[in-house]
């Protein structure tokens, strides 16, 4: 069973830590309602390369490939990327604001990154994504709905439609879905006494 813990400060155990300074602090009051799913690869299509956290954390040679000319100035970040082995890296504190959604909207609620937490999956649009990626986002999605209010799952297509794709067609909601329902089953007989600190989550199938 591959679960995570999040500390008090957002932080999750038993994950590959580099922080990014594409980050800043919530709103006051800002309740973390939202989990907000990409895909990302650089360059683009290529796969296992170190320049993803390169870009999350401002260190990227735009020298290495001509397209990353494009990448100049670009400030941006997600909470965690997943890699095509499931490895997971964290970036950003999921208490703080990451900088993942850039213009979007949910429910008419606008500027996503002041309530979401940004997950990366390694991967494009146009490539199946890897079991151990959905079972690695199954375990954070358990280990965070645990620590935070969380409501709602959806795609960055889904809160910034015609400007974003991710995390594309290849991406599997009822795998997700589904690997996500065993592994909050698996972890509610293991701790009985805490059935009550997780919540139903809303799925963009479900709308």
């Amino acid at each position: 069973m591959l679960l995570y813990e999040a500390d008090a400060d957002g932080w999750c155990r038993d994950v590959v830590r580099y922080d990014s300074p594409h980050a800043d602090a919530r709103p006051p009051g800002a309740a973390v309602t939202l989990l907000v799913i990409h895909n990302i690869s650089l360059p683009a299509g290529r796969f296992g390369a170190p320049h993803v956290s390169d870009l999350f954390t401002g260190r990227v040679d735009y020298n290495v490939y001509p397209s990353f000319a494009d990448l100049r100035g670009l400030k941006v970040s997600s909470h965690f990327l997943i890699r095509r082995d499931g490895r997971v890296i964290q970036y950003v504190a999921a208490g703080a604001r990451a900088w993942h959604a850039g213009k979007s909207e949910f429910h008419g609620r606008a500027e996503c990154n002041d309530f979401s937490i940004g997950v990366e999956l390694e991967g494009t649009d146009f490539v199946p994504f890897e079991a151990a990626q959905y079972t690695a986002l199954a375990g954070l999605t358990v280990a965070l709905s645990r620590r935070y209010p969380l409501s709602d799952v959806q795609g960055h297509e889904h809160i910034a439609p015609g400007r974003k794709t991710d995390p594309g067609p290849l991406f599997d909601w009822q795998k997700y879905q589904q690997t996500w329902s065993v592994l909050l089953n698996e972890k509610a007989m293991d701790e009985s006494g805490l059935v009550g600190a997780y919540r139903p989550l809303r799925f963009p199938s479900d709308i």
